[in-house]
C-alpha cells in the first residue's frame, strides 16, 4: 500500500467546479509497470471522456507538443531511475488539436516503508486566464488579503519566479491550496515564506524541491 502526503482523490469529479479558481486535475504515475491513474478532469483536458481510455506513457507523450516531447521523456526517465517527482511546465495538444499549457506540480508517492514507488499531484491548465469564478474569489479574499498583504505578496512573487506564471495565476494556486486543505491563506502563505530558506536553487532540482514545500507546507502551519 502507498502512502501519500496529496492524497489527490481520482474519483469522479473529485476536482473542478465552480469554486476551483484553476481548471485542475490529479494523477497518480506508479514506477513498476509504468502506470498512470487520471482524474477526470485530466482526462477532458487531453480531449477524452472519463473511462473512455486508459492513459500511459505511450498516450501521454503522444500528447505533447512536439517541442516539449523530448524534455517530457527525459524527465519521466529521471523520475523512472532516480525516484523523482514528475515536476515540470510543458505544452500539449488535446484530440481537437488544441494546444494547452500546464504546470505539472508533484510530490514523490512512498510506500509503507518509506520507499518512493511512483510519483503523483496536480495538473493545472494555464490555457484559459483565470476565470471569473476566481475572480470572485478573489474579491471575497480581499479582507484577508490585507490583514497579510506582505507574506502573500511575497509567496506569490515566489510562484511567480519558479513556476513562471503571472500575478493572477499565483494567486490563484496559492487559493487552491488553500481550499483543497482548509488552511487560512495568509497562514498558508506565511508558512511558504518560511521556508524559502529551505529550498535549495540548483536550476535541476528546484521546481522539484518547490512542488513538494507548496504541496505539504499545510502540514506545519500553526493553529493558532
Amino acid at each position: 500500500m502507498a502512502t501519500s502526503n496529496l492524497a489527490p482523490d481520482l474519483g469522479p469529479g473529485s476536482l473542478g467546479g465552480a469554486s476551483e479558481p484553476l481548471n485542475v486535475g490529479a494523477f497518480r504515475f506508479w514506477f513498476v509497470g509504468q502506470r498512470w491513474e487520471w482524474s477526470d478532469e485530466v482526462a477532458r483536458m487531453h480531449g477524452y471522456e472519463p473511462g473512455t481510455v486508459v492513459p500511459t506513457t505511450e498516450l501521454l507523450l503522444s500528447h505533447k507538443h512536439p517541442d516539449d516531447r523530448q524534455h517530457v521523456q527525459e524527465l519521466l526517465d529521471h523520475a523512472l531511475h532516480h525516484g523523482g517527482s514528475f515536476s515540470s511546465r510543458h505544452r500539449f495538444i488535446d484530440t481537437s488539436g488544441r494546444e494547452h499549457t500546464v504546470i505539472v506540480l508533484a510530490d514523490r508517492l512512498l510506500n509503507e516503508h518509506g520507499a518512493v514507488v511512483g510519483t503523483e499531484g496536480y495538473y493545472i491548465d494555464l490555457t484559459e486566464t483565470v476565470d471569473q469564478a476566481g475572480r470572485k474569489a478573489l474579491d471575497d479574499a480581499l479582507p484577508e488579503l490585507l490583514e497579510a498583504r506582505a507574506a502573500i505578496e511575497q509567496a506569490k512573487g515566489a510562484l511567480m519566479v519558479v513556476y513562471r506564471v503571472d500575478a493572477d495565476h499565483a494567486f490563484a494556486m496559492l487559493q487552491w491550496r488553500s481550499q483543497k486543505t482548509n488552511t487560512k491563506l495568509r497562514s498558508l502563505a506565511a508558512q511558504v515564506v518560511a521556508e524559502l530558506d529551505t529550498v535549495h536553487y540548483q536550476p535541476d532540482t528546484l521546481r522539484r524541491q518547490f512542488d513538494h514545500l507548496l504541496l505539504t507546507v499545510h502540514e506545519r502551519v500553526q493553529v493558532h
